[in-house]
């Protein structure tokens, strides 16, 4: 076999591994938040509509707020 083939055959392992790392980690975290959603730590609504709102937020946004909101006392 040619290395250019197995250099691909390599690749596309590494792809198949990196999808099952995905789905994996994916699944992890649904359960949490199904557990978080069971125990009443909050509601589908208020994950969804924090979902929303990072999803909107540019990462230095994030940041910003969350510097901000470990600085100031609760």
């Amino acid at each position: 076999m040619s290395r250019d083939v197995m250099n691909m055959l390599d690749i596309a392992g590494q792809l198949a591994d990196l999808k099952d790392v995905d789905y994996k980690n994916t699944l992890a975290v649904a359960v949490l938040i199904e557990l978080l959603i069971a125990k009443g730590l909050f509601t589908r609504q208020e994950f969804a509509q924090k979902a929303q709102e990072l999803e909107s937020a540019s990462l230095a946004e994030i940041f910003i707020k969350r510097r901000s909101e470990m600085r100031s006392p609760r």
